[in-house]
């Protein structure tokens, strides 16, 4: 215990004796990714907000595939159940568990568009295309907040493992925050398509 009191005091000493120890550039860097990772929750809960409506318009087609139905409403409640604190971002399970329940979302979302495509009365209604219209702009904004994001915590998690700053990092308790997934960003950049053209399919 005495070793690690006296080893963080010595990274302390020599973190805080050179030049450009980085403290106040971490203070910056750490509330620029907690800025950027409120947006990408902001834009989560637009989306999150948008579903009840597109559901119960949904609902007023008849013979609409249920079992689509019921994978975006399980999914979205999936999704809302996780307590997306701004600690969140420092808890690399939590975030995982998080990222993957808006990565089903999305794809629940999806499956649900593409069927809607078989249904020309749900064509025709002016309101169902106003909603795809709008999810289709939250989704481009929940693409452009997870990048900023992702730059941020690229920026900040360079910081910590960086010498000396890491020394600084190490002494205040800085550690590397999760960050989106290459496999999830695949998924995320490719958001739902709105399309009122062409011939509807059959039914």
């Amino acid at each position: 215990m005495l070793r690690r009191l006296f080893s963080l005091l010595g990274a302390l000493a020599l973190a805080t004796a050179l030049p450009g120890c980085g403290y106040n550039e971490f203070q910056r860097l750490d509330e620029q990714t907690g800025a950027a990772w409120a947006e990408v929750l902001n834009q989560y809960q637009r989306r999150a907000d948008l579903i009840p409506n597109i559901v119960n318009t949904v609902k007023g087609e008849a013979n609409f595939e249920q079992e689509t139905l019921t994978r975006v409403i399980e999914a979205r409640s999936r999704a809302t159940s996780i307590q997306a604190t701004p600690e969140l971002i420092n808890d690399p399970q939590a975030f995982e568990r998080f990222q993957q329940a808006q990565g089903e979302l999305s794809g629940a979302l999806s499956r649900l568009l593409a069927v809607s495509e078989n249904y020309p009365q749900l064509r025709a209604n002016q309101g169902f295309q106003d909603l795809r219209v709008q999810l289709e702009g939250t989704e481009n904004r929940i693409t452009v907040a997870r990048n900023r994001y992702i730059q941020a915590v690229r920026e900040y998690n360079v910081k910590v493992r960086s010498f000396p700053t890491n020394l600084t990092a190490m002494a205040f308790g800085y550690s590397t925050k999760p960050n989106f997934t290459v496999a999830n960003e695949a998924q995320i950049s490719t958001p739902p398509r709105v399309d009122f053209g062409g011939v509807p399919a059959s039914r």
